[in-house]
């Protein structure tokens, strides 16, 4: 049955490359795509609603509920394990991972994260980790695009782009944002954008899109109703409420690496389970408003126009009564809520930070302007218009997408009154955030090891390198002891200037170069008094096989040398890389990078 799917497969291709052009293809790959996108974000969404209303629905609003203690343990122990024993794989960070698969030009997702990060962040956030679903179900459209192109044997470049339409058509279809799709992959997958690539990424995002609408309806997913126009007079306050956010986006993204950092300490599964649970359960016990995604505070946020529609943030809490405690409350929540989100996935659970950047961001907004208004420093600052602003602000300065979070926030609320002060916030948090972290929270992983491709085209070239391609192994090596007349037999065999040194288990020493020995290798009375510990000397600098390209060119740039050794970690020789071999190799890249 295999083998007779696998030959209708292969019939259908081959009929496709004879009578359908490759560029028509890809268009109708990814209309395939956004639907397919579509239909699991819609899935995960109605996974993890079905699963929050059956625990919580029977909650008091008035008093402290005691299961908020158990269902966040439960959820991510569940997580874990389905992780842990059905899928054996790490399906964490996923937008991380999407950049990594496109940073090695492969553009190959494995096939399980069609399907296994929504079940694992179903489980997670429907009982309370406080998460996003947006990140797994990026990586879940990602996955459908490689795999579909991957079905087809399409080449690695289609795959690429197939990528981007899955990620983009996950973001539409989730968010019914299909211009925020588009911006999501070029700015934060950093798809490069051309007339070969906007067609398709357009069409599965507007397909996904179309798809939500028609299953959902056509309301925005946050329902905003402008009561304050925007006047020029705020804009000083939207330029500081853009500085407060990016600094609150600074804090979010230093805060969960450290946290991560404590996390990744501990190897046992159960340990972490410990923690993170204890964690987590103990902050929504305190703080109910940091269960799940969040986006009933929003919402609340947003709609609300007085104090005591405010309150009911507080519900289901031992705050509940304590209107005087509004911002303290909220400021608590701003400080815990990288500690709820870093524990969800330190502990087992699978989720990602959109929802989290959106939810600061709206509190952040609010807590501005409220407090603005309540100590009389400005006249008004209507606070659901700058929560509004806020959630743009945030999501800017941790994802590093200014562009995404205007577009986002406009199409998720249809807020598009306010697109001059969106835009004013998202690019004064992006400008403060950038002073300190150049690297935005899904890359800097990569950054660090250096693999991550970026719009600049010599570190993007640079990144698609690789060490052991470039890594040259034919030289002739030789050892302390041996003496001149041993080395000179050495130098006959080799079409070599430069001979590394090495000890018996491989360790390197050091090199002898040809024109250091060139005035006494014929001298045949000196060949037994001389030898290669005293002849050798030690090599302009040592690169290991770890290191980045760029790092590479930086060491040849520092000390001048044509050749450099490779060692391991170990210290044992591996070859040389010559700058002629990286030049070479470098132009090939370069040509075949602009091709795509």
């Amino acid at each position: 049955m295999e083998n007779e799917k696998i030959g209708v497969l292969q019939r259908f291709i081959t009929w496709r490359e004879n009578k359908i052009k490759e560029k028509h293809f890809i268009l109708i790959l990814s209309f395939m795509v956004g639907i397919c996108t579509a239909v699991a974000a819609l899935l995960l969404k109605f996974f993890i609603h079905s699963i929050k209303n059956f625990l919580t629905n029977n909650f008091n609003a008035t008093e402290a509920n005691y299961l908020y203690l158990l269902y966040p343990v439960v959820g991510i122990f569940l997580a874990g394990w389905f992780v842990r024993n059905i899928v054996k794989d790490d399906i964490s960070h996923g937008v991380t991972r999407i950049l990594y698969a496109i940073s090695r030009r492969q553009g190959r997702i494995k096939r399980h994260n069609v399907w296994s990060s929504i079940i694992a962040s179903s489980i997670t956030i429907g009982f309370g980790g406080s998460v996003g679903a947006e990140a797994p179900i990026v990586l879940t459209g990602s996955a459908i695009g490689s795999n579909l192109g991957s079905a087809f044997k399409m080449e690695h470049r289609t795959l690429m782009l197939l990528v981007g339409c899955g990620a983009a058509g996950a973001i539409a279809g989730i968010f019914k944002a299909p211009i925020a799709g588009l911006v999501f992959t070029l700015e934060v997958l950093m798809i490069d954008l051309t007339m070969t690539s906007l067609l398709p990424l357009l069409i599965s995002s507007v397909t996904a899109a179309t798809v939500s609408y028609i299953v959902t309806g056509q309301e925005a997913m946050f329902k905003f109703n402008l009561d304050q126009p925007f006047e020029l007079e705020r804009i000083p306050y939207v330029i500081l409420l853009g500085i407060f956010c990016g600094l609150i986006s600074l804090y979010f993204t230093r805060m969960m690496n450290r946290i991560e950092g404590v996390f990744a300490k501990f190897t046992n599964p159960y340990k972490k389970l410990a923690l993170g649970g204890a964690m987590l359960s103990v902050l929504i016990f305190l703080f109910p408003p940091l269960y799940g995604e969040g986006y009933e505070t929003i919402e609340m946020l947003l709609g609300g126009t007085s104090n005591m529609e405010w309150y009911t943030v507080m519900n289901n809490s031992f705050f509940y009564g304590y209107g005087n405690l509004l911002l303290v409350y909220l400021v608590l929540i701003i400080l815990l809520k990288v500690f709820a989100s870093s524990a969800t996935n330190g502990g087992g659970g699978c989720g990602g930070i959109f929802a989290p950047s959106l939810y600061l961001g709206c509190i952040a907004g609010f807590v501005f302007s409220h407090f603005s208004n309540e100590m009389g420093i400005s006249s008004f600052l209507p606070e659901k218009n700058f929560a509004l602003m806020g959630m743009a602000g945030v999501m800017s300065g941790v994802m590093h997408a200014p562009l995404t979070g205007v577009f986002l926030i406009a199409e998720l609320t249809g807020g598009y009154d306010l697109f001059l002060p969106l835009i004013i916030v998202a690019v004064s948090a992006y400008l403060t955030i950038i002073v300190f972290e150049p690297h935005s929270i899904y890359s800097m992983r990569l950054a660090k090891r250096g693999q991550l491709l970026t719009h600049h085209k010599d570190r993007a070239v640079l990144t698609l390198m690789k060490m052991e391609n470039v890594v040259e192994k034919d030289f002739v090596t030789v050892h302390p002891e041996m003496d001149l007349g041993e080395l000179v037999k050495a130098i006959a065999a080799s079409h070599r200037n430069v001979f590394p040194v090495t000890d018996a288990n491989g360790i390197f020493q050091g090199i002898v170069l040809l024109d250091d020995i060139r005035n006494i290798m014929f001298r045949q009375e000196l060949y037994r008094r001389f030898t290669v510990s005293k002849l050798m000397t030690s090599a302009p600098a040592k690169l290991f096989d770890t290191d980045g390209m760029e790092q590479v060119m930086q060491t040849f740039d520092d000390t001048k040398a044509w050749n450099l050794p490779v060692v391991n970690s170990e210290g044992k020789y591996l070859g040389f890389v010559s700058k002629s071999k990286i030049f070479n190799s470098y132009r090939q890249v370069l040509v075949h990078f602009s091709e795509d």
